[in-house]
């Protein structure tokens, strides 16, 4: 029982509930989106931003409200901070994935796999490195730069990086590794340091 309420309690301090509306809300959101008919444009690009929304929305649960306090105290957090963020991610990439079966979702499965754990790694670094309050700012720096990749496959020269894996094939290796590599430096980052707070600054 108190592990169940330790749980709960870091769930609702880290605002996770609200993170769960707000990812499916993009599944609801690409789902709609997916009723309309896109040209190769919008079909590659419209689910790249609810991808990089449900990101945000993970990120966004990494910083504390109670500051130094809580990183003195809490010898379970890192184990805590490590399995909120893989189970939201994993909930992301389902009920995104669950969102375009049956549709003409750009990449299905794998490029939602791909998408969500790579820009969710990019805002995980962001809140570790920067502050958690601008934990959004690299997602969506990384979304704009992806579009853009994507848009130079149809006026070249191409973006063929993948670093900029959005813009790659879904069954692309280089792409997945990179995508893999900076979710796990990500989730490696806010497991053991956390998000850099300012919760005590005046």
């Amino acid at each position: 029982m108190t592990g169940v309420r330790l749980v709960r309690l870091y769930a609702v301090g880290r605002r996770v509930p609200l993170a769960v509306l707000s990812i499916a809300a993009c599944a609801v959101g690409l789902r709609l989106t997916l009723l309309g008919h896109w040209d190769a444009y919008g079909a590659l690009q419209l689910p790249l931003i609810f991808e990089a929304a449900a990101a945000v929305s993970i990120a966004a649960t990494a910083p504390s409200p109670f500051g130094e306090p809580e990183r003195v105290a809490g010898r379970w957090l890192p184990f805590l901070r490590m399995a909120v963020t893989v189970v939201l991610t994993v909930t992301a990439i389902a009920l995104l994935a669950a969102a375009g079966t049956g549709g003409h979702l750009a990449g299905g499965t794998l490029d939602v796999l791909r998408n969500v754990a790579g820009i969710t790694g990019i805002g995980l670094l962001c809140a570790t490195v920067l502050d958690g309050g601008v934990s959004w700012t690299g997602p969506t720096g990384y979304l704009v730069a992806a579009v853009y990749a994507l848009y130079t496959q149809w006026h070249p020269p191409a973006q063929t990086t993948p670093w900029l894996w959005p813009a790659r094939p879904p069954h692309d290796l280089g792409g997945a590794l990179c995508a893999g590599l900076v979710f796990v430096c990500g989730v490696a980052a806010v497991t053991l340091r956390g998000a850099r707070d300012r919760c005590g600054d005046p």
